[in-house]
């Protein structure tokens, strides 16, 4: 073969290689931006629906807000009611709970059968005003201590007229020193001996609770019937105690 046929062929296989690399070249840069630009949209598209999407969740948590806040307002609306119809229950109960009724001076009665359970039925002024009306207490004992008393007697449902009335059966109206001594009003004894109390509340008030828990009370050891001959068959079985006490019980009501 000739050289100038040679080189013929060489140049001809440079340029089909060149050709060949050019085509291959631009054949993948086209299909590279045909991926590149189909994972654009792709892409585009996703976020146009997550943006959708997003708008449609911000407008459902804002129609649920919406709604919740309603609720709570009809729910705040709701427990104000409620509270003030039990605000109001409550004052009408309030309103309704019965004072106690007192009888007038004019209306006290006593006897001898009566139940020594049952108080007068006095106001404390009422009972204070009888006390300081009552003559035969001249060194006014009876009626320096008649809110002591009376205090007494409601607590262990002692009727006041009989309590003053043993008293001062038992220690006198001006009260007897023996009994001033030992604050024992009403003769409490133990081993034949009146017993000694540390204070005149402290007296009284034993001679209250003595009477009510023992004399006055069904089941009391002492207790025969809540009168004044009930009392005495036990605390003074003496005929004539009964109209002793009777007795000093009608000049505290004159």
């Amino acid at each position: 073969m000739k050289i100038k046929d040679g080189l013929k062929i060489v140049v001809f296989l440079i340029l089909s290689i060149t050709i060949v690399g050019t085509i291959i070249f631009y054949t993948k840069n086209t299909i590279g931006s045909e991926i590149v630009a189909g994972k654009v949209i792709a892409m585009t598209t996703e976020n146009s629906q997550d943006t959708v999407e997003s708008d449609t969740y911000q407008r459902d948590i804002q129609e649920i807000s919406s709604r919740s806040g309603e609720r709570k307002e009809e729910l705040e609306n709701l427990l104000s009611s409620e509270m003030i119809e039990q605000a109001k229950a409550n004052a009408n109960t309030a309103i309704t709970i019965p004072m106690e009724q007192y009888i007038e001076l004019s209306e006290l009665r006593i006897s001898m059968g009566m139940d020594l359970n049952k108080r007068t039925g006095l106001s404390k002024e009422d009972f204070k005003t009888l006390i300081s009306r009552c003559r035969a207490d001249s060194a006014k004992w009876f009626y320096n201590n008649s809110d002591l008393i009376y205090d007494l007697c409601k607590k262990y449902s002692i009727n006041e007229i009989f309590f003053c009335g043993l008293i001062s059966a038992e220690s006198g109206w001006t009260i007897a020193p023996s009994h001033r001594a030992t604050n024992n009003f009403t003769s409490l004894m133990s081993g034949g001996k009146l017993i000694a109390y540390g204070s005149l509340a402290q007296g009284l008030e034993t001679s209250a609770r003595v009477l009510h828990e023992k004399y006055l009370s069904p089941g009391g050891s002492f207790y025969h019937g809540s009168t004044i001959q009930g009392v005495a068959r036990c605390y003074c079985p003496e005929g004539s105690w009964p109209g002793l006490v009777f007795g000093r019980m009608q000049q505290l009501v004159k």
